[in-house]
């Protein structure tokens, strides 16, 4: 695996190697949250820089934080260990030069919208500082602020507020998130089938080159995966 990641990243544990326009080139995709949860955290160590990590403030909402039995069921360490869709982790993890990608829309007029890649340029106590590396803004220096932010669908019996920077590492993204975007460079981690219709080629189509394609399968896969196609949804 780290062989796939440094042939779509070359020399990233070269200080200096990074720039805005190398980031902008190319990703990783994957069909699952935790598979690309678990390639971000194993590019991010080796990529050179010293950490810095951000802690979160969860709570419950403030008509279950009045139900005592609730509240005892699912303490503060609870929540703490919740990864829920769409809401950054409780311990960001970041350093100086790499990839981020915005959860929400902050301020679309200065292009920091939901799905935005950007690179941090500087981590501050109460604000990231980032370039854009996508769309008409790409090269903008923006700061982005901590939010609250509740899950955008309900996964547990409870409501969750987490005031946190409404960000995540992009070294990879999920297959979903990249749609519409084109790079030059991308690496596919089909480890873990796809499991929904066009997920493949979305994945697949994402490069300006299938030379610059490199597509990761699991030992056992004989070199072919799975394609999900529902023909009910396709145009006659």
């Amino acid at each position: 695996m780290t062989e796939s990641l440094f042939t779509v990243y070359p020399q990233l544990d070269v200080a200096g190697t990074v720039t805005s326009t190398f980031l902008t080139e190319r990703t990783i995709l994957s069909a699952r949250n935790d598979d690309v949860s678990g390639i971000n955290i194993a590019v991010l160590n080796a990529f050179p820089g010293d950490v810095t990590s951000y802690f979160a403030a969860d709570k419950m909402s403030n008509d279950d934080e009045h139900d005592r039995n609730i509240t005892n069921r699912y303490p503060p360490e609870f929540l703490n260990s919740l990864n829920p869709s769409g809401l950054p982790p409780f311990k960001l993890d970041l350093k100086i030069g790499c990839p981020i990608m915005l959860l929400r829309n902050i301020a679309p007029k200065a292009g920091l919208c939901n799905g935005t890649r950007l690179m941090v340029v500087r981590c501050g106590a109460r604000v990231i500082e980032a370039q854009i590396l996508t769309g008409d803004k790409f090269g903008n220096l923006v700061f982005i602020p901590r939010i609250s932010l509740t899950p955008s669908s309900f996964e547990f019996p409870f409501q969750m507020t987490r005031c946190q920077f409404s960000v995540r590492l992009a070294y990879e993204m999920t297959i979903n998130k990249s749609q519409g975007q084109s790079v030059k460079f991308v690496g596919v981690d089909l480890r873990t089938p796809v499991f929904s219709h066009g997920q493949l080629y979305v994945a697949l189509s994402r490069c300006t080159s299938g030379d610059h394609t490199i597509v990761l399968l699991s030992s056992d896969a004989s070199n072919s995966t799975t394609n999900i196609v529902y023909p009910e949804v396709l145009l006659q």
